[in-house]
């Protein structure tokens, strides 16, 4: 909106030109998505507050201290998420960019699943919500749909090929059918990656944050022709303007956390995780940057095959591998303190984002 609106004027209103760069526009959706968390945050957590009644339901089988800590917390916090996130790019971002609707659509729609999830175990007081392989076909329709939108935006030949990491002017030509799949897994796995990691105060909206962070340098560098030419990636039209995106996710994520810290106020539930992480993954493929993704976002691999290993340990052989699982469960478990835990976590994510980061050079 500003951006549309500042470029009719910068011949008349000196100042208006510095709505034609990215980073200046990024910079404001940060602001602004920080100062609408602060603004609404207090209102929409009093709101859920009276609706829920007994707030989210708590694992009966998860450790001791959480039934007696967290019991009570209003779940859905992600409403503070999207609405923060998606008003300022709509506010900053280039409404012209058809990169930035696919992402902004596509983070929506994944919000609708999980906001749809947790409202059914909010009105059965338990942890089922909607059905497994139900959710499971709702993230594959949205990721289905947002990985054939963005092989049109794309240029040929990346619009059914894959990037290597360290490896430059090579894509892995897939096929149509066989990109969408592999994106299909990118977005999907991604969004339970991040709903499996929230299961703390906080740990899952910092490594989230610092994934928008690196992705969102990613963008702006892959979208402008000088830098991908200088450091060797492929240039993708168009998807620099993610980086408002990015920093608008950034913006909301900081306002988020002031109210997730411990003891957290507000837990942002399946609404913000599922639409937090189909965002970030969704950004992997329009960049081409799917395989970083997994350095990236390493942590949240950690804990989605923490699950994958210990559900598959005891179908097979009855015995668990871990004391629980997600992993920050079973370092409770053995005896960590939940800040511990968080911090630890976040630091692991920093130096996962760094060696993702460093694959940007190492061509």
């Amino acid at each position: 909106m500003f951006y549309e609106l500042m470029t009719s004027m910068k011949e008349a209103l000196p100042g208006a030109n510095l709505f034609s760069y990215i980073t200046f526009r990024a910079g404001g959706a940060m602001l602004t998505a920080l100062l609408i968390s602060f603004l609404m945050g207090p209102w929409l957590i009093d709101t859920l507050r009276a609706h829920q009644g007994k707030g989210q339901p708590i694992r009966k089988d998860g450790p001791a201290s959480h039934l007696l800590t967290k019991v009570g917390t209003p779940t859905m916090g992600g409403l503070l998420i999207l609405i923060s996130s998606l008003g300022a790019s709509l506010l900053w971002g280039d409404l012209s960019n058809m990169f930035l609707w696919a992402i902004m659509l596509t983070t929506l729609g994944f919000g609708a699943i999980g906001f749809a999830d947790d409202f059914l175990k909010l009105r059965s007081s338990s942890s089922d919500g909607v059905p497994g392989r139900i959710k499971l076909l709702l993230e594959a329709i949205v990721a289905v749909a947002t990985v054939m939108y963005i092989s049109k935006l794309l240029p040929a030949p990346m619009a059914t090929s894959y990037a290597i990491p360290f490896v430059k002017d090579y894509l892995l030509p897939l096929g149509l059918p066989l990109f969408v799949i592999a994106g299909l897994f990118v977005i999907v796995g991604a969004s339970n990656a991040v709903n499996l990691t929230d299961g703390l105060d906080g740990l899952a909206i910092v490594p989230t944050m610092i994934a928008a962070l690196s992705f969102g340098l990613i963008a702006y560098l892959v979208g402008n022709a000088v830098f991908s030419n200088y450091l060797q990636i492929h240039y993708v039209p168009g998807t620099g303007e993610l980086a408002v995106f990015c920093a608008a996710l950034i913006g909301a994520g900081l306002g988020f956390l002031w109210y997730n810290a411990p003891p957290a106020a507000v837990f942002m539930g399946d609404t913000g995780s599922l639409a937090l992480g189909g965002a970030i993954g969704s950004i992997a493929v329009a960049t081409k940057h799917e395989l970083v993704l997994a350095i990236i976002g390493g942590l949240f691999v950690l804990e989605a095959v923490s699950v994958i290993v210990q559900v598959a340990s005891f179908k097979l052989t009855g015995k668990r591998v871990f004391a629980m699982a997600p992993l920050h469960h079973h370092f409770e478990q053995r005896g960590w303190a939940e800040s511990t835990i968080v911090i630890r976590f976040w630091i692991i994510s920093v130096v996962l984002a760094l060696i993702g980061l460093a694959t940007l050079k190492l061509r």
